[in-house]
């Protein structure tokens, strides 16, 4: 089976939940390879312990009968639609990547019986697919989070410069947007150490508080769904502010370091970050040089009317 799933940049794309970026991104034709999650240990800078791993288990399919409340509905459904109850199993399953009916039907505080014919339901719109574990997601849900993007053009006009950053740099080439009070990757590189430094792929979900949310976070409105702020955090997005830059000098991961910039949109309108992961070899500074530069070109797309069609043609050398 071949899935055709280039969309076309500036298109009239309905704005379809961010989430499915994510979830897409978790979609294959064969069963996932177990990985170790613990592979890379993440941290907050103002907090201490490691974030606890969820795991999933194996369970079989045979459920007792469904407890009814009036006129015939679960009685589990209160105030809950089924449609919040199917996207509470795809989101567990995002995160599981694989599971069983037992565990999805827990996580989601469901009844086995209620998760069973919603996922059953999912199978049958191939918005989720059986695995030899129970599921996983589905093709259809691949084929509708690659048709999101956080702004009109935003691909296009960062899809030449971020390849030609890789090239010159080594380094792994990210862009993101701030969704839910987190980090989202819309497109991220794999430069010169794939999967070596930070673990991650389109889609991927991160705090805050990494380069590439803190610059967005630093001028953003009052009012986004973040955690407490520490006291320290004022000054820093000031400074981040008046210089136009974050940085992760192994606040998130050990061994790992990342700069980031802002991408404006029109209005100079702050829309997605630009952000560069390294190892502690690489000068930090010289990187923040280059990621201006770039940062600023495509900018500069996204701000002109021809912005989808200038960003399709060749890019001119940005890091001369």
């Amino acid at each position: 089976m071949v899935l055709v799933c280039d969309v076309p940049d500036g298109g009239k794309w309905p704005d379809l939940v961010p989430s499915v970026l994510n979830a897409a991104s978790r979609w294959s034709v064969t069963p996932p390879i177990a990985t170790r999650p613990d592979a890379h240990r993440r941290r907050s800078p103002w907090t201490t312990g490691d974030r606890k791993v969820t795991q999933h288990r194996r369970a079989d399919q045979h459920q007792p009968a469904e407890p009814e409340g009036e006129h015939g509905n679960p009685a589990w459904s209160g105030g809950r639609s089924v449609l919040e109850g199917a996207f509470r199993l795809l989101g567990a399953l995002e995160q599981a990547r694989e599971a069983g009916l037992t565990w999805l039907a827990a996580e989601c505080g469901l009844p086995k019986t209620t998760a069973y014919r919603l996922l059953e339901q999912l199978v049958d719109l191939s918005a989720v697919e059986r695995s030899p574990s129970g599921y996983q997601m589905g093709s259809r849900i691949f084929r509708l989070g690659h048709g999101w993007q956080p702004h009109p053009g935003l691909r296009a006009a960062s899809r030449e410069p971020v390849r030609r950053l890789e090239r010159a740099t080594g380094a792994t080439v990210a862009i993101n947007v701030l969704r839910e009070g987190q980090t989202l990757v819309l497109n991220r590189t794999c430069g010169d150490r794939p999967g070596e430094l930070a673990p991650g792929h389109n889609g991927a979900v991160w705090p805050w508080y990494t380069a590439a949310g803190k610059v967005l976070v630093a001028v953003a409105p009052a009012g986004l769904p973040l955690d407490p702020l520490p006291a320290l955090w004022h000054r820093e997005a000031a400074q981040i502010r008046e210089s136009g830059l974050a940085y992760d000098r192994e606040q998130i991961l050990d061994g790992v370091c990342c700069v980031a910039v802002p991408l404006h949109g029109p209005g100079h309108v702050p829309v997605a970050s630009l952000c560069l992961i390294t190892d502690t070899s690489h000068d930090l500074d010289r990187l923040a040089d280059v990621a201006q530069r770039v940062g600023r070109a495509i900018s500069a797309r996204l701000t002109s009317r021809s912005a989808v069609r200038s960003a399709e043609r060749p890019a001119t050398r940005l890091l001369s």
